[in-house]
């Protein structure tokens, strides 16, 4: 095969792929994985640091402490990285929508299991661990920065390279991270930063409608009266939120936890 069947092989727009993972079709596939030979931060050059020159405006977390939202912010950045013309996750505020979902209900684990026993199951009987979703982020997260700091690392600081193996790794082992098994918490970190790149910004990601106006899915417009006829059209108009009126303002639900203008919280 000559060099331009191989270009043509390896160029998966990044635009192309996620409209392929919104579909749940490659959703099982690291998406840094396949984007690696389309974005500056997959290369193998390595000549950009792991985050974007211009970062996002500092976040207050209400959950997440200050090791745990900087080992997340380093990470979602590597597992959805920003290319040359659209932000990844975490310029979409993944890590805020991780903080929140971990800060209410779901976090608190409300609608799980929790009477034991608690022994290892198997694959196909799904989540087996004792603990809510908030603790085995806090678990694992802690057990991470002790190790980390036993070795005198610092994964935010860890070239591109280095992060994707760092991953890569909890990916795919048993390490125990404190009664979490490594790839256990991976998983659970990679389906959030999906959900939060992906969802309706009224969750707290998906900041500016980023990842709906890349692959161009028009969000929850109220009325499609004088499209329900036409097929096969792309609708070119700008997407909409949930919490969006007809105006353009964003109108947040008063019960929903909210990351702006608290002060960060330092644990539970």
């Amino acid at each position: 095969m000559d060099s331009e069947s191989e270009g043509k092989k390896d160029r998966l727009s990044r635009r192309a792929a996620f409209q392929i993972a919104a579909t749940g079709l490659i959703a099982t596939i690291p998406i840094a994985n396949a984007l690696a030979k389309t974005t500056n931060h997959g290369s193998a050059n390595n000549e950009h640091p792991a985050h974007p020159a211009a970062g996002p405006k500092k976040n207050h977390y209400v959950f997440l402490q200050a090791h745990e939202s900087t080992f997340l912010e380093a990470a979602v950045a590597r597992l959805i990285p920003a290319d040359e013309k659209w932000g990844g996750a975490l310029e979409a505020g993944v890590v805020n929508y991780i903080d929140l979902q971990l800060q209410g209900s779901w976090g608190a684990g409300e609608r799980l299991y929790r009477s034991g026993p608690w022994i290892a199951g198997e694959k196909t009987q799904g989540y087996q661990l004792p603990y809510t979703p908030s603790e085995l982020f806090r678990t694992a997260l802690r057990a991470l920065d002790k190790d980390l700091k036993a070795k005198k690392l610092s994964f935010e600081k860890m070239t591109p390279v280095e992060q994707d193996q760092f991953l890569k790794k909890l990916e795919t082992s048993d390490q125990d991270l404190d009664g979490v098994p490594a790839k256990t918490f991976f998983a659970q970190m990679y389906q959030m930063t999906i959900e939060g790149f992906f969802a309706d910004p009224s969750y707290g990601g998906n900041k500016n409608m980023v990842s709906w106006r890349m692959i161009g899915f028009p969000g929850a417009f109220a009325s499609y009266y004088d499209l329900v006829d036409k097929h096969g059209i792309k609708i070119t108009r700008a997407p909409m939120s949930l919490a969006q009126d007809s105006g353009g303002h964003m109108h947040m639900q008063p019960n929903r936890t909210s990351s702006a203008g608290q002060a960060p919280k330092e644990g539970t």
